[in-house]
């Protein structure tokens, strides 16, 4: 009998949000799921999102990722979305209230880190982030280097 091949981790991984983790220090994650338009989980499946500019934010008890683009679908003609609408993010209310409880303090904010997929459905890594100022992100990269230089010594050494 043959054995299932393993799927590849990153195989769901839809896109990443690589200048977050630099910009910020991420102080906690929650993972949300995305309410999509049929035409926007396409392009979604098919890798044509950007997480840069995103974040999100709490209205009125409800949670919406704000300024992410999901390109238009090619096949989509005129039903279409709008790339840069508001999607709503769907969380546990005790998850909304305690999201908002830490983005009241100053210079608190939700970034999305990563989307995937997870059993068919979009979801969004969020993260709980402050940001970094210029020092930390300097700070950060020597600390990064000096860790690599060990490693690299340590490797040899062997």
């Amino acid at each position: 009998m043959a054995k299932k091949k393993q799927k590849a981790k990153d195989d769901n991984l839809m896109a990443q949000n690589r200048k977050a983790r630099h910009d910020y220090s991420i102080l906690q994650t929650y993972e949300a799921g995305v309410a999509l338009t049929g035409t926007e989980i396409k392009s979604v499946r098919a890798r044509r999102l950007n997480l840069k500019d995103g974040f999100a934010q709490i209205r009125n008890g409800q949670a919406y990722l704000m300024n992410v683009h999901i390109s238009e679908y090619a096949q989509g003609n005129q039903f279409n979305h709008d790339p840069l609408r508001n999607r709503k993010l769907l969380l546990h209310k005790q998850e909304i209230k305690r999201l908002a409880n830490d983005t009241q303090s100053k210079g608190i904010t939700i970034v999305p880190l990563k989307v995937y997929l997870k059993h068919g459905y979009a979801k969004v890594l969020l993260g709980v982030a402050q940001g970094k100022r210029e020092y930390d992100k300097r700070e950060t990269i020597k600390r990064r280097d000096q860790d690599r230089q060990i490693s690299r010594v340590l490797k040899h050494y062997k």
